[in-house]
């Protein structure tokens, strides 16, 4: 695969569901996999369950929500977004720990396009398909009349809050981390960042 041709950017579909699994799982560095296990019934995989909730229509992590990148046939990254336009009614010390302050950054996330994930598999990193794609999830949030994005990401992933940044991303709160399954991430902060675009108004100045 070359991975130097620019990729095609589409909405995911029902038959992408195992990558689309597979990218969620390293967005969230590994809490969909921890989630998952404990769903599991006799026999069945914690893969098979991502999948299944991949193929479903409704609820956050789904494929109606998910734009993909894909080079040659393969699909190489996804963004999966949405709008917020209600506050999560669950209190987060009552949901497990490693979600905890994801949930209750979301609160703080009413009336925003929300990146839920953002990943890319390896053999496509550094050559800004990452950035393509949030550009594409903007794009869906001006045409759904949305003024401000909002993502989550660990303070110790220090590239992705690097990248956030430089698109002009701005951390807005913090909530400090409960559990997490794996290292490195088992103290410090989940971050939340936000980006307000400019009005036209403004561009016309």
């Amino acid at each position: 695969m070359n991975i130097h041709n620019t990729p095609l950017i589409r909405q995911a579909t029902v038959t992408d569901a195992e990558s689309l699994a597979k990218l969620i799982n390293l967005a969230g560095e590994g809490i969909p996999d921890w989630l998952w296990t404990r769903a599991c019934a006799e026999g069945q995989t914690p893969l098979e369950i991502g999948i299944a909730r991949a193929k479903r229509k409704t609820g956050g992590f789904s494929y109606t929500n998910a734009l993909v990148a894909e080079q040659k046939g393969s699909l190489v990254g996804m963004v999966l977004s949405y709008a917020i336009t209600d506050a999560p009614t669950e209190n987060p010390d009552d949901l497990p720990a490693p979600i905890a302050p994801f949930v209750a950054l979301e609160k703080l996330s009413v009336n925003t396009w929300f990146i839920n994930a953002l990943a890319v598999f390896s053999e496509g990193q550094n050559h800004g398909i990452g950035s393509q794609l949030l550009t594409a999830a903007e794009d869906q949030a001006r045409a759904k009349g949305f003024e401000k994005m909002s993502i989550q990401v660990y303070a110790q992933n220090v590239g992705a809050v690097r990248l956030y940044q430089r698109l002009g991303y701005v951390q807005v709160a913090s909530d400090p981390v409960r559990l997490h399954p794996s290292p490195p991430y088992y103290t410090g902060d989940v971050l939340l960042l936000m980006k307000t675009f400019k009005s036209s108004a403004s561009r016309t100045l």
